[in-house]
């Protein structure tokens, strides 16, 4: 069972929240080594991302079955200074129920039992999401009982226009009380 709070934060910049608890589930999708790229779009994930064929996105969208919906964009193995350039584990899949089958080929990470801090955003892609990261990290974190604890990083791309130029994603930070 999933359940969820909604907090808001004081300040000057608002963060849309909630605090969720997820049961064990997996990530599923394809994977590749990748160095992080803290501003604008990171072109080692858009080549991964491209060279999948149309095909292969119907196929794991048609696969995920439980939250974060649709279509992942996950980081794993981050370094936890965020430093430029350093290298990280980025999959593009979906997330899926621990008894669900998975066709061969994919790679998959095992997600444990824990809290979520879900920050959601709507505007300019990849911008408003990276302002919101940021703002989290400033203005969030510092006056919320929360701190970051191992795990991935998840986006759910939720309502992106056909260019991708504009979205409605969603967050997923693991947390645990600070």
């Amino acid at each position: 069972m999933i359940s969820a709070l909604r907090l808001t934060a004081e300040g000057s910049e608002h963060v849309d929240t909630r605090i969720v608890d997820h049961p064990e589930f997996r990530l599923v999708g394809h994977a590749a080594r990748v160095r992080l790229v803290r501003q604008g779009i990171n072109p080692h994930i858009q080549r991964h991302i491209t060279a999948l064929p149309t095909e292969e996105h119907l196929r794991l969208k048609a696969l995920g079955n439980t939250e974060p919906s649709g279509l992942l964009a996950v980081s794993d193995d981050l370094d936890p200074d965020y430093a430029e350039g350093s290298e990280l584990t980025y999959l593009h899949g979906v997330a899926v129920s621990p008894g669900t089958p998975v066709p061969g080929g994919l790679d998959i990470i095992e997600v444990p039992a824990g809290r979520w801090v879900v920050i959601r955003t709507t505007g300019p892609h990849p911008q408003t999401l990276q302002k919101a990261w940021a703002t989290a990290a400033a203005a969030w974190f510092p006056f919320n009982p929360w701190r970051l604890r191992p795990g991935p990083e998840i986006v759910a791309v939720l309502k992106p226009t056909n260019d991708f130029s504009t979205a409605t994603c969603e967050l997923w930070l693991p947390v645990e009380p600070a």
